[in-house]
């Protein structure tokens, strides 16, 4: 369903999602690099298990909730992909928020 237009000059770099090594053009947002994988989802919501993915792509649904670099509730759609960059599924509330109890939908 998305699909990346190919540019001859456009630099790749390499990334890892869900401890798979990926490559994205540089200067994409992580969450279209992800897309581009057609994955199942990219978060579960907090209190229904509900699967999600970005939705709007422009920070404002807050669909797009990952953790990249270890930091959870990042908003895919507003994060530019990096060389190196570790990417992960975020489950609920994310890491960080469930080890002090907190965190909504």
């Amino acid at each position: 369903m998305f699909k990346q237009l190919p540019a001859d000059e456009t630099e790749i770099i390499g990334i890892v999602f869900n401890g798979k090594a990926l490559q994205a053009p540089k200067g994409i947002s992580v969450a279209a690099a992800i897309l581009s994988r057609n994955p199942d989802h990219t978060r579960t919501t907090p209190v229904t298990g509900s699967k999600r993915l970005p939705f709007c792509m422009m920070g404002v649904c807050y669909e797009c909730l990952m953790v990249i670099d270890g930091q959870a509730n990042r908003r895919a759609c507003a994060t530019y992909v990096e060389e190196g960059m570790r990417i992960e599924t975020q489950l609920g509330v994310g890491p960080a928020l469930a080890l002090e109890g907190g965190g909504s939908e």
